[in-house]
C-alpha cells in the first residue's frame, strides 16, 4: 500500500510543483497567440508542500530555480519529503522569442520511473515525446509544463494589473510527456495569502479542468514580489497538493 501511495504522490506531485501533470487530451492546438512579456529576475523559490493522497497527509518542501538572462531560460524543479528524499525532478530549458519563453527541452524524473525527455524541434516544426510515437505539429508559443509558469508569470508581468484583470482569460498550448494541449487560465480575484513571508498581495489564476476526469490547477502571482508564484494547488478526483512560499533569494 506504501508504494502504491508514494507512486501516486510523485505522479501528482510533478503536477502540483509547476509539471502540472494532466490527462491526454484530443483537442487540437489553439492558433498561436503573440504577447508582450517581461521576464521575473532570476532567483530561487522555497516552498513548504503539502498534500492529502486518499485521506493521507504528506509534507515536504519543493525548491525552483529560476534563470533568465542573454536571451535565455531554465527552470529546475525538485520535491523532497521527510524520510524519502527526492521524489521527483523536472527541468525545461529554451530560448526566447517573439511569443516568450520558448522551450528547447522539458525532461522530467518521477520517483521510481525512468526519465523522460519532450523536445522542441523548431526546425523540423515538431514536438517529440519520450512516451509517444507520433510528433505534435508546432505553431509557436508552445509551452511545457515547467515553463507554462514563467510564461503566465511573464504575460502578466507585461500586461500589469489593468489588462491582467479577474475575468480574463489567458490560453497557451501546453506540451507534457506525451502530447500537447491548451490550457486556458482565468484570473479569478485579488487575493491576500499568509505565508512564511508575511501577508503577501496576489493575483489568484485558476486553470478549469476540461472534464470531470481532468485536473484543476491554481497559481497565486504576486505583483509586490516580481509577479513570482508565490502558492500553488492541484487538484484531481482524488488528491491534493499545495506549495506555499517560504523564501525568495534573488540572483
Amino acid at each position: 500500500m506504501r508504494s502504491n501511495l508514494l507512486k501516486r504522490y510523485a505522479t501528482a506531485a510533478t503536477a502540483g510543483l509547476l509539471a502540472l501533470s494532466l490527462n491526454a487530451a484530443s483537442a487540437a492546438p489553439a492558433a498561436p497567440v503573440k504577447r508582450a512579456v517581461e521576464l521575473p529576475p532570476s532567483a530561487d523559490l522555497a516552498y513548504e508542500l503539502s498534500a492529502q493522497q486518499r485521506g493521507i497527509g504528506l509534507r515536504g518542501d519543493a525548491l525552483i530555480t529560476w534563470r533568465a538572462g542573454d536571451g535565455r531560460y531554465d527552470v529546475n524543479v525538485e520535491a523532497r519529503v521527510a524520510l524519502l528524499g527526492k521524489l521527483n525532478e523536472y527541468r525545461s530549458q529554451g530560448v526566447i522569442d517573439a511569443y516568450g519563453l520558448a522551450p528547447e527541452t522539458f525532461t522530467e524524473k518521477r520517483y521510481r520511473k525512468d526519465a523522460t525527455t519532450t523536445t522542441f524541434d523548431r526546425e523540423a516544426k515538431t514536438i517529440v515525446f519520450t512516451e509517444a510515437k507520433q510528433p505534435t505539429t508546432m505553431k509557436g508559443g508552445e509551452q511545457d509544463r515547467a515553463s507554462i509558469t514563467w510564461q503566465l508569470a511573464s504575460v502578466a508581468r507585461a500586461a500589469g494589473e489593468a489588462k491582467f484583470k479577474p475575468g480574463s482569460e489567458w490560453t497557451f498550448v501546453v506540451a507534457g510527456r506525451r502530447d500537447a494541449e491548451p490550457w486556458t487560465f482565468r484570473v479569478v480575484k485579488q487575493e491576500k495569502i499568509h505565508t512564511a513571508m508575511g501577508e503577501l498581495d496576489t493575483i489568484h489564476v485558476k486553470r478549469e479542468p476540461r472534464d470531470s476526469r481532468g485536473d484543476s490547477v491554481e497559481i497565486w502571482l504576486a505583483p509586490s514580489q516580481e509577479w513570482y508564484p508565490v502558492k500553488l494547488h492541484f487538484e484531481d478526483e482524488r488528491d491534493t497538493i499545495d506549495q506555499t512560499i517560504t523564501r525568495i533569494t534573488r540572483k
